[in-house]
Formats: C-alpha cells, sequence, structure tokens
C-alpha cells in the first residue's frame, strides 16, 4: 500500500502520525481493550517496579482516565518496561517496528523528546498517560500545543524552517519507499516552504504557538485528524 502525499493537506501528515503512532504503540503493549481489574492492582502495584509512578489519584486528576483505564495502561506498560521507564533506544526500537519500509529513528527522537517531560532521558508511566489523555481526550488547543512542542525542537517557543525540515525530512525517512509518487530530495524543502506559506501569518520567519493554533483551527483536515481516536479506549 502506497502513501499520496497530497500538498495542500501535508501540514495534517506530522499530526496524523502522531495520532497513529499512538495508536500502534497502545496495540503493541496491549492497551487497547479495556478489562475489569481486580483490588491488587488498586495502588498500580507499585512495589514491583524500580521507578514508582504517581498515585493512582494524582494521575486520574491530571489526566482524563478513569480508574480502571489507568490500571490497564500501567499493566501493559510495565509488561513492556518492567522497571517502569523507556530509555530513547527502547522507544526508537519499539516505533521502529511499525515503520519496517522505512528509518523512524529520526522521528522516534522527535517523539521521545516531546514525551520525555522532565528532559532527564527517560519516559515515566506518567509522562506517557499525561501524552496520551492529551492526544486521545485533550481539548483542541490541548493537543495542538502538544504538537507545536513536537515541531519546537529547541523548546524556544517558535517554529523555524530548520526545525520544519529535520521534521519533514524525518517524516519522508519513516515512511521510506511507501510513499507515492517517489520523493524527490526537494520535496521536504518544498513542502516546508507551503508550510510556512500558511502558517507565519506576520511572515516573520517563525511559526508563534498562536499562529500555529488560529491556522489549524482553521483547517478541516486537521480539525479532523485531531478527532481520529478519540474513543479508542
Amino acid at each position: 500500500m502506497s502513501v499520496r502525499w497530497d500538498t495542500e493537506g501535508l501540514q495534517t501528515v506530522g499530526i496524523v502520525c502522531l495520532v497513529i503512532m499512538f495508536l500502534k504503540l497502545m496495540h503493541l503493549l496491549g492497551l487497547i481493550d479495556i478489562t475489569e481489574t481486580d483490588s491488587s492492582d488498586s495502588d498500580l502495584e507499585l512495589s514491583t517496579v524500580r521507578h514508582q509512578p504517581e498515585g493512582l489519584e494524582q494521575l486520574q486528576a491530571q489526566t482524563k482516565f478513569t480508574k480502571k483505564e489507568l490500571q490497564s495502561l500501567y499493566r501493559g506498560f510495565k509488561n513492556e518496561c518492567p522497571s517502569g521507564l523507556v530509555d530513547e533506544e527502547t522507544f526508537k526500537t519499539i516505533y521502529s517496528q511499525f515503520f519496517p519500509q522505512g528509518d523512524a529513528t529520526t522521528y522516534a527522537h522527535f517523539l521521545f523528546n516531546a514525551f520525555d517531560l522532565d528532559r532527564n532521558g527517560s519516559i515515566r508511566f506518567e509522562d506517557f498517560v499525561i501524552g496520551l489523555s492529551v492526544l486521545l481526550r485533550g481539548s483542541v488547543t490541548e493537543k495542538l500545543n502538544w504538537a507545536f512542542n513536537l515541531y519546537d525542537i529547541n523548546k524556544d517557543g517558535y517554529i523555524t524552517k530548520e526545525e520544519m525540515l529535520l521534521i519533514m525530512k524525518s517524516i519522508y525517512d519513516m515512511m521510506g519507499r511507501y510513499t507515492y509518487p517517489s520523493v524527490r530530495d526537494e520535496a521536504p524543502s518544498e513542502h516546508v516552504e507551503k508550510f510556512f506559506q500558511k502558517m507565519d501569518r506576520n511572515r516573520d520567519g517563525v511559526v508563534t504557538i498562536e499562529e500555529f493554533i488560529e491556522t489549524c483551527q482553521k483547517d478541516e483536515n486537521i480539525m479532523n485528524s485531531m478527532q481520529l481516536f478519540e474513543n479508542v479506549i
């Protein structure tokens, strides 16, 4: 199966890939089906892992998941990550399994940094579930803020052409031979220019969070992609 790049809707590709990544990662971790839990899970089985996550009530307050959903998410996370932490190499390995036709390591690196909230080189269960809550059940503004943070590689509050080019190249690398027509070397740069023509309202060479959210909210394709998997779990 091939993917045809639509230049008018290309700005949605990163957001769609982001949501698809969550769905696939959840499937790998066995998180799609929410099942009943017994009382032994009530405290998230904190004694069985080296990293102890925050209490269940605190995570309920920070996310939009129920107690049973959090318990099921935690069991799946713990099964794949017994230490309670995911380092970048493990994250890349898990994510790359779903894109064998290409090289997903660079895109996975950017995703990892977006998840790693405290910038300590590992993703905790708390990091994972807070991000998951935003993308699956957050408001449109919350989801777009998360996506902006992904694209803002150096976290200075602006998306530059250089940053967007790195993101676009990583997406093309990830999709590999499934892109159609075959990607020309100049294609990522051309798409970055289209992105900035649409997003950079004041033509100052960078995209702010305000410009990003305002433009995305007016784009029907992007708004539809924001709602794809709201009811997955």
